[in-house]
């Protein structure tokens, strides 16, 4: 089972050198333990663009999709056996980034 990893917070500063250094640690984990799929940092909501193509033509929007004081900054994607393990793996992937995530199983 595949889970999103998203990291949340409230301002679009990248980690501290120390930060950095706990989440490649918790990468290289990940991928010892067969749990790494992808991950990766994401601009902040003034890089962001919505597309609604449900119309005649698309209309883009500069801007987040959503205001929000918290926002998604960066992700990984795991695999887990289950719920439980993801969960676990989050939870330590929030120490390192030093920052809340929500866990989300892909369908």
């Amino acid at each position: 089972m595949q889970y999103l990893v998203s990291v949340i917070s409230d301002t679009t500063e990248t980690g501290t050198p120390e930060e950095e250094a706990a989440i490649d640690i918790f990468n290289d984990r990940l991928r010892a333990g067969g749990n790494w799929v992808f991950a990766g940092g994401l601009g902040g909501p003034d890089t962001a663009t919505v597309i609604d193509n449900r119309g005649t033509e698309a209309l883009l929007t500069d801007g987040p999709f959503v205001e929000s004081k918290e926002l998604v900054i960066g992700f990984w994607i795991i695999q887990a056996a289950d719920l439980d393990v993801a969960l676990e793996l989050a939870a330590d992937g929030s120490k390192a980034c030093n920052r809340k995530v929500e866990v989300r199983p892909f369908l």
